[in-house]
């Protein structure tokens, strides 16, 4: 399967870093059947007290209603979802790729599970999301297996 990229909003709260904070925040969406497909929680670097969990998708106005009851909200940060099967380097090529453009990662979270191959990558802005997401179709074509 190629790689496929594609923009999406993840929603996002700040929450104080205790034990069951992501379960309770998560909780709400269980509920109204929502399936993520990105589950991202973690503590701020240098900060124990405080931590951020953002979710993707959420979609339709029972998941919103849900996902806003939880603290969440759309997040500002240009975001891209990128998948499609792993290459070895695929990484790589994508990481240079942005950075030969000059373009800064606010984020990344990339996994292989099995031989797929699944990232999240935030940018400062738009515009650079926008290229990078033409620049890692490209730097995926021209990874062999």
């Amino acid at each position: 399967m190629p790689l496929t990229v594609r923009q999406i909003t993840l929603w996002r709260t700040e929450v104080e870093n205790t034990v069951g904070v992501l379960a309770r925040t998560l909780k709400p969406l269980a509920e109204t059947g929502s399936d993520l497909q990105v589950v991202m929680g973690y503590r701020y670097p240098g900060s124990a007290n405080r931590a951020a969990i953002e979710v993707y998708p959420v979609t339709g106005k029972k998941v919103t209603t849900a996902a806003q009851g939880a603290g969440l909200s759309a997040s500002a940060i240009p975001t891209l979802l990128i998948d499609g099967d792993n290459k070895p380097g695929l990484g790589y090529a994508i990481a240079q790729a942005i950075a030969d453009a000059g373009i800064n990662l606010t984020f990344l979270v990339a996994q292989v599970i099995g031989r797929r191959y699944s990232a999240v990558a935030g940018f400062d802005i738009e515009a650079d999301a926008k290229k990078a997401a033409s620049l890692i179709k490209k730097a995926a074509a021209g990874k062999k297996k």
